[in-house]
């Protein structure tokens, strides 16, 4: 497994939604909207991780890790645009997210954005508090990433092709810039005892955000009567592969607290690199970038 260092760069990629029906893995509505979920939370979370990292890029003193730092602005913000484009679509097939959505742009903007704090040690306090809540929720993005990237239960059932190639797309970049958000954190703190007190607080906060979001859905998805999701349905899709196992994810737990642990030793940069190289939208994005340089 190579995971070499990779230089990291935004794919402007685009999918075209009207042939993806509501339901897209075909008859199971639960996994569906589990997975839906990812387009509710990324683009208010992925806004805010960039606004924090232009914060923070004053005090990064290494060039190779502000290089990556800039990349991986520029790859967070399309991952945003290209989850928040799929909410008209939601709401086409008469799924409107909005009251969910509210909530975690408040949970973003207000809850986690910038205070009016004193310049000096409270200023940094803050800023360096969600510099490690970021590194925490990179280790699951980057989870979750790997995950996708080898269900191929998805495919056995039939999912929409045009989602799995968000999704991968996305998955892929996570797992390829897996390592920055974590030596980001090392470089301006490294605080273990702030690294386990963030990881709590975004463990937590994932879980309660990821079972209301499926909840949401569930109970206003107009072709169901009587939508319900219960922690037994994720265990059930976990155990067929359609969704990321409840085993899986509490292995991935000690790993992160562990002071051992670097993200570089967990998930594979040549399996992301060579679903980017396979990607539709990656490739059709690259062949778009060539077409405008050369016209140039």
């Amino acid at each position: 497994m190579s995971n070499k260092h990779v230089p990291l760069k935004a794919r402007k990629v685009s999918f075209a939604w009207e042939d993806t029906p509501l339901h897209w893995v075909p008859g199971d509505p639960f996994t569906t909207h589990t997975i839906n979920v990812l387009h509710l939370l990324l683009p208010a979370g992925e806004r805010w991780f960039v606004h924090v990292y232009e914060q923070v890029l004053p005090y990064i003193r290494d060039e190779r890790l502000r290089e990556d730092v800039i990349g991986f602005i520029g790859q967070e913000a399309m991952h945003s645009q290209a989850h928040d484009e799929v909410l008209p679509h939601l709401r086409d097939q008469g799924l409107d997210p909005t009251p969910y959505t509210a909530q975690v742009d408040w949970l973003f903007e207000k809850l986690l954005g910038d205070r009016t704090l004193p310049p000096g040690r409270p200023r940094r306090w803050w800023l360096m508090e969600r510099v490690a809540l970021i590194a925490a929720i990179e280790h699951y993005t980057a989870f979750l990433g790997d995950w996708v990237l080898n269900a191929e239960a998805l495919d056995r059932r039939g999912a929409d092709p045009t989602m799995l190639d968000l999704l991968r797309w996305h998955g892929a970049e996570e797992v390829e810039h897996r390592s920055v958000a974590f030596d980001l954190f090392v470089h301006v703190d490294g605080d273990y005892a702030r690294r386990v007190r963030t990881w709590a607080t975004a463990f937590a906060a994932l879980v309660f955000l990821w079972q209301r979001g499926t909840r949401f859905f569930m109970a206003n998805d107009p072709t169901l009567v009587d939508g319900r999701a219960t922690f037994r349905d994720f265990h059930r899709r976990g155990r067929q592969g359609l969704l990321p196992s409840t085993g899986a994810i509490t292995r991935s737990i000690p790993g992160y607290l562990s002071r051992a642990y670097h993200p570089s030793k967990e998930c594979s940069t040549e399996q992301a690199v060579a679903y980017l190289a396979t990607s539709p939208a990656a490739v059709a994005a690259s062949a778009a970038e060539k077409s405008q340089e050369g016209a140039a």
